[in-house]
């Protein structure tokens, strides 16, 4: 219960007449829904609120017998399934509904067959796929079975050497159109990249993966303690913290050239850089005049600017990319650490979380949102429990995601606003785990060795 009905309900015995009773019993009830009701927001400013088309995805078809097409055929149909089924945009049709006999090509459509109970299916995705010559091709359709005249709303052909890279890339792009045209214009995220800390190599280095945890591959070697990957919003290099011969730096790597690109010394310790929306600076933390506090820099590193002046350590600033007029961070200037936001020049500083243990903000792409990791003493959730909660910036509103337990942190958004990728220790290690924008359709991605602090690519 919201600690703002107490003082009402303590003075229940006091309340003389009948329909002040009931005023106060509706009153409370909205109180104790309040997360109910907060879901509702939350779907909305996340385009998770749209009513979801019902969806059929018919396994793919060998459309030749070369011996590869059945492990390729195995990793596309895994790969578009999963992909449309984590996407928030669509309702997939249980394949315990689908007719006995599935197309591979537009002339064995049966329309009655997929359009009516069991599957009721609204769209059907279908194709096929071959090697020949080494070469793999795939043919894809996406057809609207409720529209007989005229049901092509798409039609793919994707031709590349035949890897098992290359079906998944392959079933990834098909995926991303179906989301497009399905999802209210709004691009798919399957081909987007998540960076993250491990340390399965023995040391604490930066690594990427595909968004569904897949192709997972170390990007530096730098054989010390690398921290706080952050993507540039054009994907071409990485921003990180690292400890070097003089103290904790930021770093810059050239994702184009694959190796460290030179990036000033800046003195004292410095942490958690951040870049705005427009890629031409960067926010990071630094000591370098005392106290950790938060400056801007140029994206080169050039002309650092002081943003605050606080009596306690400001870090983990995060812009909101959007605008580019505003950066949230963490600051302990208070005791415990909370979320402040303020102008890109340092003005309007503003306190947002109101008690508790807030940490590693970031801001929605839609510029409408923060998600953070948040201990709360009292109230609704798990007070003690470091949980992933989303604030709308205007009304301050909040609402709980992750309720299993465990320590949940660093939390970071997908350039489609529908999902995000975070850390928990829920398995009995740190590990990088992603859910809807709603808390739902929670997935671990990584399996191996200690990992930290995601990143989501910018597209």
């Amino acid at each position: 219960m919201d600690d703002s009905a107490r003082p009402i309900i303590s003075r229940w015995p006091d309340l003389l007449d009948g329909r002040t009773l009931a005023l106060v019993l509706i009153f409370s009830f909205c109180l104790l829904t309040s997360p109910l009701l907060a879901q509702d927001w939350v779907k909305t400013g996340t385009s998770l609120g749209v009513e979801k088309v019902r969806l059929a995805v018919a396994d793919f078809k060998p459309s030749n017998g070369d011996p590869q097409n059945a492990a390729l055929l195995r990793t596309f149909n895994d790969t578009l399934w999963n992909d449309l089924d984590v996407s928030g945009v669509v309702e997939l049709v249980s394949k315990s509904f689908y007719p006995l006999q599935t197309p591979g090509q537009p002339p064995e459509v049966n329309f009655l067959a997929w359009n009516v109970p069991p599957p009721n299916a609204a769209m059907l995705a279908f194709g096929n796929l071959g090697v020949a010559s080494g070469q793999l091709t795939v043919q894809g359709w996406l057809y609207d079975v409720k529209n007989i005249q005229s049901p092509q709303v798409l039609g793919k052909v994707y031709t590349d050497v035949a890897t098992d890279a290359v079906a998944r890339l392959m079933a990834h792009k098909f995926a991303d159109e179906i989301i497009y045209r399905l999802g209210g214009g709004i691009p798919g995220i399957a081909e987007s990249q998540i960076y993250f800390v491990s340390d399965r190599s023995g040391h604490k280095e930066i690594w990427a993966m595909d968004y569904d945890g897949s192709n997972q591959h170390e990007i530096t070697h730098f054989n010390s303690i690398s921290l706080s990957p952050r993507i540039s919003p054009d994907g071409s290099r990485i921003a990180f913290s690292a400890i070097t011969k003089t103290g904790w730096e930021i770093m810059m790597y050239s994702l184009d050239l694959n190796r460290l690109v030179s990036f000033p010394h800046l003195g004292g310790t410095n942490l958690s850089p951040a870049w705005s929306g427009d890629g031409l600076k960067l926010a990071f933390s630094s000591s370098r005049a005392g106290a950790p506090e938060i400056y801007v820099a140029d994206a080169s590193g050039g002309n650092p600017r002081r943003m605050t002046d606080s009596s306690g350590p400001d870090v983990s600033p995060v812009w909101n990319r959007k605008t580019n007029a505003q950066i949230a961070f963490t600051s302990g200037r208070t005791g415990l650490p909370q979320i402040y936001t303020m102008g890109a020049d340092g003005t309007n500083q503003q306190r947002l979380t109101d008690q508790g243990y807030a940490v590693s903000p970031n801001w929605s792409p839609n510029g409408q949102f923060l998600v953070f990791a948040w201990v709360r003493k009292y109230g609704p959730g798990e007070p003690g429990s470091s949980d992933i909660y989303l604030m709308d910036i205007a009304s301050k509103q909040w609402v709980q995601l992750t309720h299993d337990g465990g320590h949940n942190d660093s939390p970071s958004w997908s350039p489609d606003n529908r999902h995000i990728v975070f850390q928990s220790n829920r398995s009995g290690s740190p590990e990088i785990w992603s859910m809807l924008a709603d808390g739902s359709k929670v997935q671990q991605l990584t399996f191996s060795g200690r990992n930290s602090q995601p990143n989501w690519s910018w597209k």
